[in-house]
């Protein structure tokens, strides 16, 4: 008979590996951590110089080691899919504001292709410390499990967890308890997780963990975009864990202290007197952009029609700042001077499985305050909150849920959609009761719940085989490109931002250029080449910090105070001063002598991004088909949209010679929309030139030996392709 081996929490050892940590040299362990949970192998994968001059790190480890995980034949539901987390070398400093940050990594459910989503948290950090640069998780498990890594005994452990809770809101807690032998031991904990409703969803986002010590709770940040959480729970993955006590200002082991010192100390000085007068993060997160949207009319409301409302007000940040606690600091890593991070304290449910209980809310985030709120219409805090503790609990990205609830709602009432096809249910803009069931729904996995949990994009082809609605009209409203939906702002005047959505890597997200102010509010890049330069530095720029495990909003939600002074505007948004911090940051770190200036670090990404793009057509994607965008992004798509803004609209067909007093609404719409598509394929040639693309959206392979991306199996990928 054999004997069952438990582990000190008492759970059932499936397998298990023992390792010596090494200690973090200049930013790396220089090892990769893989576990196959379909045969519970757990191997060590070592970091070659290579590895980190070619991809560094964060989203390039995830990258690279998805790239040699897969096959062109992979499917997001795959044993071979993987779920990458990665954090970066200078992921975890504590000496530099905004160091915390992790790329998680994976084939999406959503679009089919690869998928990279940051996420703060204690996670990423805590892992490279207990010496692994990523983990790397492979295979099905044909039972519930969580994988654990102590980083303080040198083990990693593959436990069945049968009994404990699967959401995010219970199983942090459950695993604190279960893995601190002491309560100081908790801050030392961090788990990755999902919940019920990725396992039902197509959007299942993945929930990192942070210990607050003074709150005496786990809290959570989310790697939201394009559904690893519900690769996670395909995988019958219930978590990922890891422990490591001891974190220290000099555990990332920096090559040049004195200069880390003084770099991160300048940076904190500036946080410090710069952020209450520009943004205020420290005091509501960033509530604050509803408002500065709203009056810009870029607010998305009912389903990115229109860019503001009267009752925007509702949903600004003094109308949260009663539910979101006071004078406790907020950074998700050790730090950060930020601390962006707000929560709502003892917010009282009114529905679902945990009513009438008094629970934390992290958050809530501009984008799910517009995604849930605005955009569908409804304008109550209290409803906008609830739901954010569900999406989180259930593990359901909140970008994708609002812009989804937004189209449901707009077929609904256009009568793609009624009360019979939704279960009941009355998608009416503005129902948050409707808003709230169909999100409980998806927790439970049933209902209407599990159509919308298909996306924008499911959606689109489920309502036109089902129901025979008109392809086009839900090509124009449906917000997704790639098959990933919109993040919450207007584009219509911003064909920059347009650009930007559609020519991301990913899909449609604001993380790799957000362009808005500079193009359409402030006009500094009036040419397309002017906007094709904008749309390779930002991107590329962008990208750097996902490669290093930095924050982005100390770079320019942060400026320092003689910044539009020194410079002109142009260049000024690109934050000089701040982008030299990062040069001298990056070597303060790695001790790489060949990172000397900006374009240096431009260059890193170039590798990168240019290698996701490659990878995209590996999969069968990455290309210009998959780059167009919705209708409704360029400009109005119905009568009511373009009389809303009737007066802007005639003015720029006037300036193109037309007479609008001699036009009918719908021909005006129809003039507008072949003036602006046409744009938009102007601006798409011009950004393929810049970043050294074919026609077609491929890099070219001049382009890729001159990054030295050129491995044998992408120059046969792109001989393939030409």
């Amino acid at each position: 008979m054999t004997s069952v081996r438990t582990s000190k929490t008492g759970l059932q050892v499936l397998a298990e590996f023992h390792y010596v940590p090494p200690k973090v040299e200049r930013g790396y362990a220089n090892q990769t951590l893989y576990i196959n949970v379909s045969d519970h192998t757990i191997s060590a994968k070592p970091v070659d110089e290579r590895m980190k001059n070619t991809f560094v790190g964060g989203r390039g480890f995830g990258l690279w080691l998805l790239w040699n995980g897969v096959t062109e034949k992979t499917r997001w539901n795959d044993p071979e899919n993987e779920v990458i987390l990665s954090s970066g070398p200078i992921g975890g400093t504590t000496s530099y504001p905004g160091s915390g940050k992790s790329i998680a990594v994976s084939l999406s459910p959503l679009t089919h292709s690869v998928m990279d989503s940051n996420v703060g948290g204690h996670y990423g950090p805590l892992l490279k410390f207990a010496g692994w640069d990523a983990i790397e998780v492979q295979g099905i498990a044909s039972e519930e499990v969580i994988v654990f890594v102590d980083g303080n005994r040198g083990l990693v452990q593959i436990l069945a967890a049968p009994e404990q809770a699967d959401d995010s809101y219970e199983l942090p807690r459950q695993i604190v308890e279960m893995f601190a032998d002491t309560p100081d031991e908790r801050v030392g904990i961090s788990s990755v997780s999902s919940g019920p409703g990725a396992a039902h969803t197509l959007m299942g986002c993945l929930n990192v963990s942070f210990y607050d010590p003074r709150r005496q709770f786990p809290r959570l940040k989310q790697a939201g975009r394009g559904g690893i959480g519900t690769v996670l729970r395909q995988k019958r993955v219930k978590a990922l864990v890891v422990k490591y006590v001891g974190v220290k200002a000099e555990s990332n082991g920096p090559a040049d202290w004195p200069s880390l010192v003084a770099v991160g100390s300048k940076m904190h000085r500036e946080i410090h007197d710069q952020d209450p007068v520009m943004n205020d993060m420290r005091g509501g997160g960033t509530t604050m952009l509803t408002a500065i949207m709203n009056n810009f009319d870029l607010l998305p409301v009912n389903n990115f029609r229109f860019g503001s409302h009267p009752e925007a007000a509702r949903l600004a940040k003094p109308a949260f700042l009663p539910y979101l606690s006071q004078g406790i600091p907020n950074g998700c890593w050790y730090g950060c001077t930020l601390a962006c991070a707000s929560c709502a304290e003892g917010f009282e449910l009114r529905t679902g499985p945990l009513r009438g209980q008094k629970v934390p809310i992290d958050g809530p985030e501009y984008e799910t305050i517009a995604g849930i709120g605005s955009n569908c219409g409804i304008f109550e805090p209290a409803d906008v909150l609830e739901a954010n503790f569900y999406c989180d609990t259930y593990g359901i990205d909140t970008i994708s849920f609002g812009t989804a609830l937004a189209f449901a709602m707009e077929c609904y009432e256009s009568g793609v959609l009624n009360r019979a096809r939704t279960g009941g249910l009355e998608l009416n803009f503005g129902n948050s009761s409707a808003m709230l069931e169909v999100l409980h729904q998806m927790g439970r996995g049933e209902g209407f719940g599990m159509v919308l949990g298909q996306g924008v994009r499911g959606m689109k082809d489920l309502f036109v085989k089902k129901y025979g609605a008109d392809v086009q009209f839900l090509q124009d409203i449906g917000m997704e490109c790639k098959g990933l939906e919109y993040s919450e702002y207007v584009t219509k005047e911003s064909i920059a931002q347009q650009g930007g959505y559609g020519l991301a890597n990913k899909g449609p997200q604001h993380d790799e250029a957000w362009l808005i102010f500079m193009d359409a509010i402030n006009k500094q890049i009036p040419t397309f080449e002017d906007k094709a330069e904008a749309l390779h530095y930002f991107p590329m720029f962008r990208t750097w910090f996902g490669l290093n495990g930095l924050c982005k909003l100390p770079w320019n939600d942060v400026e320092p105070a003689d910044n539009r002074k020194k410079h002109e505007p142009r260049e000024a948004a690109r934050v000089p001063e701040h982008v030299g911090n990062y040069v001298q940051l990056f070597r303060a770190v790695t001790g790489r002598e060949d990172v000397q200036e900006p374009k240096d670090l431009i260059r890193m990404s170039e590798k990168v991004y240019n290698f996701q793009r490659l990878f995209n057509l590996r999969m069968g994607f990455g290309r210009r088909a998959q780059d167009a965008v919705p209708y409704r992004s360029m400009g109005p798509v119905t009568v009511e949209e373009y009389e809303s803004r009737a007066e802007r609209y005639d003015q720029q067909l006037a300036e193109l010679g037309l007479v609008p007093a001699d036009m009918s609404t719908a021909e005006k719409v129809a003039a507008l929309r072949a003036h602006r598509e046409g744009r938009y394929e102007e601006l798409v040639d011009a950004v393929y030139k810049r970043r050294g693309w074919t026609k077609d959206g491929i890099p070219t392979l001049e382009t890729v030996r001159q990054l030295g991306i050129d491995y044998p199996d992408v120059v046969a990928l792109i001989a393939k392709h030409s």
